[in-house]
Order: structure tokens, then sequence, then C-alpha cells
């Protein structure tokens, strides 16, 4: 899929990069490294960055975002799906690639991007515009560019791909803030300097999560163009407002993920740990799918009965304590 650079690639910025050596990349991909060698690492990073956050947003849900090591793809056949994980999967990697290339720019890593000095807009009361704005459009440029590269084809597919990779990258836009510091003496803040910044990338990530819960089922419909058939997605359900641009979309159910199953890529829950006083998806009931659970106590050393010296550092004892571990059956 457009995961060409995965987290296997994460070292990219610590050595040259030979874009002919990055598998899996299509050729309007290989053109675009070439061309901007200089914010590969970043886009590797931001590839990197999606796939954690994936990982947390998901890490008690029955798919818990697991990647594949050394496998080109990803995710395995989970992403062959047109699935809402497939819409997530794609929109929070589009949108970690814009985030990682706006956040090098403003930090100077990269000599052909910088600040954002467009928008700016009129200076607030008791503060002036400072600093370095992080120039989003830039990131979401790179992202569009790289991302979108694979998406070409007239099939409800690329539709659907073009649609997610968007809603990520327009997430970072919708959630830039303003950004303060203070000058004066001892701190007295009497002048402000601010500037536009990007939350962190927590925020996306909860943000996107969101968005995956109220995911709008679509149809696939064909129409015949000049060039022949071409497939477009509209709203299953009329009764529901239609998506937005910032909504994600998906047009095939999900697996239930509860037993391994190689084709659709589901590992299972089997030996998961899940919360017995839970009621939601990450509860024994729901994310054991009904198999019941296994409970086993875990000895586990942490610091306990610290104490504060004046001045200035904490001294602590180390107690052994006694956890009760369930995992599904």
């Amino acid at each position: 899929m457009s995961l060409a650079v995965g987290h296997q690639y994460s070292s990219l910025g610590t050595q040259p990069i030979l874009c002919g050596s990055i598998p899996g990349l299509v050729p309007k991909q290989l053109r675009f490294c070439r061309n901007y060698v200089e914010i590969m690492p970043s886009v590797a990073e931001g590839v990197k960055i999606g796939i954690q956050e994936c990982q947390h947003q998901f890490r008690g849900r029955r798919w818990n975002c697991t990647t594949i090591n050394d496998n080109l793809a990803i995710f395995g056949p989970v992403l062959d799906r047109a699935t809402r994980e497939s819409a997530f999967v794609h929109a929070i990697a589009s949108a970690g690639v814009a985030f990682a290339v706006t956040r090098a720019c403003a930090e100077g890593s990269a000599t052909i991007c910088g600040c954002d000095t467009r928008h700016k807009g009129p200076p607030g009361e008791g503060w002036k515009w400072g600093g370095c704005s992080e120039d989003v459009e830039f990131g979401s440029m790179v992202s569009r560019e790289f991302a979108d590269a694979r998406e070409n084809r007239p099939d409800a597919r690329s539709a659907m791909n073009r649609h997610n990779n968007e809603a990520g990258r327009t997430s970072l836009n919708d959630n830039m803030f303003l950004k303060c510091k203070c000058h004066g003496l001892s701190g007295s803040c009497e002048v402000k300097t601010c500037w536009w910044s990007q939350p962190d990338f927590r925020v996306i990530g909860d943000y996107m999560k969101d968005k995956y819960d109220s995911a709008s089922e679509m149809v696939v419909e064909k129409h015949k163009e000049s060039r022949g058939w071409v497939e477009t997605l509209r709203p299953k359900y009329n009764y529901f407002k239609p998506p937005t641009e910032r909504d994600l979309v998906y047009y095939e159910s999900s697996p239930n993920f509860c037993d391994p199953n190689p084709e659709t890529g589901s590992f299972g829950t089997r030996d998961r740990t899940c919360n017995l006083t839970s009621h939601g998806i990450d509860g024994c009931d729901l994310l054991c799918c009904g198999r019941g659970h296994n409970t086993r106590t875990e000895k586990r050393k942490e610091k306990c009965h610290c104490i504060f010296h004046w001045c200035c550092y904490v001294s602590c004892q180390e107690c052994v304590r006694v956890y009760d571990v369930h995992t599904c059956k």
C-alpha cells in the first residue's frame, strides 16, 4: 500500500539515502525521493510516528495495529480490505508524514523549507507575531505528493485512500494553535511573541480515533467516462449526514479479529491482556470474544516510600507488589 516507507526504514535519518534501495516505491514516489532526498528522513519518521500512534489508540482493541517485521506490507493483509481499520491507518500515516515534515522544517533540519510567514493576521492585544510558525501547508503538500502517488487508479479503493489521506492531513490544520512566549523582567510577560504551532501528535491521534468511531460506510458506483469505467463512492445510508472532507470513509465490513486468520491478517486475541473490571472493548468479556480468561499473579519491583530531601533529591525504597494479570483463553 502507500506505506512503503515503514518502521523498518526508520534509520533513514542516520545514513545517506539511496532512493533506489527503498523497496515498494512506485515511479512517482521514486522521483519524489530523488527530488526531495533532504526531507525523506522526515517522511520515514512521519510514517513511524503514525504507526506508533495507531498502536497506542488501538492498544485495548481486538485489532491492536500489530505490525509485521521484515515485510513490505507492514500490517499484513489487514489493509487489503477497504475497512475502518484501513481508513484509520491511511489517515494517521498521512498525518504523521505531514506532521514530521512540518516540524523538521520549523526546526531548520531542511534547507528547502522553513517557517510560515503567510498566515499572520493582525497582532493581538499585548502580543506580536514572532517565533517560527510551522508551515503545515508545505508538510501537507509533501504528504500529498508522496502518499497519494500510489492512488491514481480510477477504482473505489484509490478514491477511498485519497479521501482518508486528506482527512488525516486536514486534522493538522484543524488543530493548529497559537503558541506564545513571554518577555520582560523576571518573566513579567509585558510583551508576548506568538506563532502558529502544531499540537502534540497524541492530539491528532485522539481526533482521528473519534473519526474512526464515526466513520461513514459507503457503496461503490461505476460510471462510464471517456477514459473508461470509473468507480466512485456515495454514502450507503441517505438518512445520515454525508461525510465531509474531515471524516473517514470505508465500504467493506471488518473481520471480528477474534481468531487467527492469515487471509484477513487477524492475529486473534488469545493470550492478550484484558481488563477484568472494564465493560468496554478492552474488558475480558469483549476482548476475549466470550472464550473466557486465565488469571495469574505477577510480582513487580517498584519504587515506594519516596522521601524528598532538602535540597534537592528524592530517595526511595524498593517494594515488591503482587498483581493479578488476566489473559484471554
